[in-house]
């Protein structure tokens, strides 16, 4: 299968907007690159830019890799995601809106009814509720792959607690601080104002708009993206709190503190649906707020994200999203989609069953690379596993042709070796749809291999777009 390299064109000529980069790393000497190296790992332990692994000994932290290799794209590119990224999220918060309110696309047939008033992350707890401005998803994070015809591709939407920000602002910042002659050569846009505009986006939608009080609201600290929550805190300048650091009095949300209850307006909250009130959702709950449901209808607090945005990205929705953009922006899509067959169709679950050794099958619930099937790379033994786990519950389950996922050169050991990529951007969406340049580009580090999360092994690069 053809793969699209990033830095080199068919040929082996270094693509224009890598020249720069490509130079230098010609005429850098050997040793300076490996001290620097070193250096960054050294300081990644010393910021604590470690993540928790699920299923792993309680309190197991590992470093996250990073490669001092960029992922580098020219502004026209960018500019031209960053439209298609807008146009998505702007869908997909109207779409939310709509579906716990009027309900349109479900009266027109664009999607079927049961497909969403069935789903799981739909919270019909909800339905009625207006929010600031409309918007649901204030912070979303799409994945985006190119593909070997040299097109982006959306992968998926994540627009519950999407993760990963804070390793795009620490990358850029290691960047900077171990090679500032890169950043002299040429223009490449910063991203260090991101914990600026995601504050400005959420003091946006307070309910009252008059300076409100803003906290991040964290399982804890045995949580994988928990350095993420404490410094993104710690940017804004906001609290940091738990749970238990909050309660709910008349219907208002109020935070302890050693003057006295304070009122809290808006809440970035980092806690999935089913544990943020135990009076609503799981009763053995000990990580929300009781009664915090009440709050949220009573208009006296806003929850970014808000309850009920799963149903917007959860991955058997994720084939209509063209459709959304087309039925309430009346445009065509500028991203394009995977093509994706949903196992619940019988035409699609047999075309899947008879091709399992081609296809990337996933949960429709899934995330973090847990629970998938890569195809083309899994044995005889687990695509006859994984077949038995779609036969029992095909519901459950979606799947897409293996994409190419492009390459960027990536040191291994002591040498470059080309490895897949794929590219998160963040989209932040409160009176204005806003984006930060590029994103988190996230690395297979395993030769071959086209998973690319952290607890899959996978490693980090800065991104720059370069004007």
């Amino acid at each position: 299968m053809t793969v699209y390299n990033e830095m080199f064109a068919p040929g082996g000529a270094v693509r224009g907007h890598y020249a720069a980069f490509h130079e230098w790393l010609a005429s850098a000497p050997p040793g300076r690159i490996a001290q620097n190296r070193h250096a960054a790992d050294l300081l990644f332990h010393r910021v604590g830019i470690t993540f928790a692994v699920y299923g792993e000994a309680a309190g197991t932290e590992r470093l996250i890799p990073f490669d001092i290799v960029p992922h580098i794209m020219p502004a026209a590119s960018w500019d031209r995601l960053a439209a298609g990224l807008r146009q998505r999220v702007t869908a997909l918060n109207r779409f939310l809106h709509d579906v716990y309110h009027a309900q349109e696309i479900l009266k027109a047939g664009v999607i079927p009814e049961h497909e969403v008033l069935g789903n799981p992350q739909f919270r019909p707890e909800v339905r009625g509720l207006d929010l600031p401005g409309g918007v649901y998803a204030h912070i979303a994070g799409v994945d985006l792959v190119r593909h070997s015809d040299g097109e982006h591709y959306v992968l998926e939407d994540n627009l519950r607690t999407p993760s990963g920000v804070s390793y795009m602002i620490e990358n850029r910042k290691m960047m900077m601080r171990l090679f500032p002659e890169l950043f002299a050569r040429q223009s490449i846009r910063p991203v260090d104002h991101y914990p600026d505009m995601l504050l400005e986006t959420l003091r946006a939608v307070a309910p009252d708009g008059a300076a409100p009080t803003i906290v991040l609201l964290t399982p804890g600290p045995y949580n994988s993206a928990y350095f993420e929550h404490a410094f993104l805190a710690q940017q804004m300048g906001i609290e940091l709190v738990e749970g238990q650091d909050l309660f709910v009095e008349n219907d208002e949300v109020f935070m302890r503190t050693t003057q006295g209850p304070q009122r809290v307006d808006v809440i970035y909250r980092r806690i999935d649906d089913d544990y943020l009130d135990p009076l609503a959702f799981r009763p053995d709950s000990t990580l929300g707020i009781p009664g915090l449901l009440d709050a949220c209808r009573a208009g006296t607090v806003t929850l970014a994200n808000a309850i009920g945005t799963g149903v917007a990205d959860d991955k058997s929705m994720y084939p209509y999203v063209p459709e959304m953009i087309r039925f309430y922006l009346g445009e065509e899509p500028i991203l394009r989609n995977v093509p994706t067959y949903v196992l619940h169709k019988r035409e699609d679950l047999d075309y899947v069953l008879a091709h399992l050794e081609e296809l990337v099958v996933k949960e429709a619930q899934g995330s973090g690379g847990y629970g998938m099937l890569v195809g083309p790379t899994a044995t005889r033994e687990e695509r006859e596993k994984y077949r038995a786990r779609i036969l029992a519950a095909p519901e459950r389950f979606i799947a897409q042709p293996t994409l190419s996922l492009s390459q960027v050169p990536t040191f291994i050991g002591e040498a470059l070796g080309d490895r897949h990529v794929d590219l998160r951007p963040y989209v932040l969406s409160g009176t204005s749809v806003n984006l930060c340049p590029g994103g988190l580009t996230r690395v297979a580090l395993r030769e071959g291999s086209l998973v690319v999360n952290s607890s899959q092994g996978g490693g980090v690069k800065d991104t720059w777009v370069v004007d």
